[in-house]
Parts: C-alpha cells; structure tokens; sequence
C-alpha cells in the first residue's frame, strides 16, 4: 500500500487568502498612493509592501528555497532603493507566494523540526523550519496591517479583512 505524504499546504491554509486580499488592495494603487505614510519618519505603503517581499526573500534564503533571480528581490527594501510601481509590488508579491506555496506543497509535518542556521559565526541563532515559517507569517500580517492602518488613514479601500 502506497502511503499519502501529507505536506503543510493544509497547516497555513489562510495565508493564500490573505495574499489575494494585499494584492486586491495593492494592484490598483497609483504611484501617489504607494508613496502615502501616516507619519513622515513611517514607511510609506509601497515601501512596507517591498519590505514585505524582502522578508520572505530573506527568511527563506535561510530555508535555501530562493533562487538567484528572487534573491534580487531582496534588495528592495534596502535604504535607497527606487520606489516600485503597483505592478512591479504585485509581482513581487506573486513570485514570493510560488516560493512560499512550492516549498510548504513540497515540505512535510516532520521537516517542520529541522535546523537552520541564519547567519555565521558561533553565535548565529540556530531556528526550526516552523519558527522561520511562523515568523514569515508574522512578518506579513504586521507589515500588511501597517498598508491597511495607512490607507484608511488617507481614505483608501485598504485589506478587506
């Protein structure tokens, strides 16, 4: 008897809904829109989105599930970077979700327990696959309730949570 290997698409179920309403909110915005903040010391919508992206990137390169073309997506969010249109914020946002879904359809409850190391040096934080997926998940919400809080602040439809 062949035994069905369950993989952790399942355990995150939500996520993929909440991916569909950031980009509802984020496709139509205009480049003006992108560039609202609630503060001027705060980052602007377009930059929590590309600080969105970056984080996935940066905490599933330590999971070694980024490639070397979503690895330049990293760079988005580094202090310089050129602002990104809604389009270009889109699919960022789609190509970090494949990332994401390929490797939870892939991954199983038992690798949930593995060990990666996110950094060198003997002092480098040793962390679970789940604590890595879980902070990614955090990660997301935090910064996607910050385009919401912006966006209502100035009267746009924000996350239709």
């Amino acid at each position: 008897m062949v035994e069905e290997q369950i993989n952790l698409l399942a355990f995150y179920k939500g996520w993929d809904a909440y991916q569909a309403l950031l980009i509802k909110a984020i496709a139509p915005l205009s480049s003006a829109q992108l560039a609202l903040r609630v503060a001027p010391q705060l980052r602007s919508v377009g930059e929590n989105v590309a600080h969105i992206i970056s984080g996935r990137v940066s905490n599933f390169l330590v999971l070694g599930e980024a490639d070397a073309e979503i690895a330049l997506l990293e760079k988005w969010d580094v202090d310089g970077a050129p602002p990104r249109s809604a389009a270009e914020l889109v699919r960022g946002l789609e190509t970090t979700w494949q990332m994401i879904q390929n490797a939870l359809v892939r991954w199983t409850p038992a690798n949930l327990e593995d060990i990666f190391v996110d950094g060198q040096g003997e002092n480098a934080p040793h962390l679970t696959r789940q604590s890595i997926i879980w902070s990614t998940i955090k990660h997301d919400l935090h910064h996607s309730g910050e385009v919401s809080l912006t966006l209502g602040a100035h009267h746009v439809d924000a996350l239709d949570l």
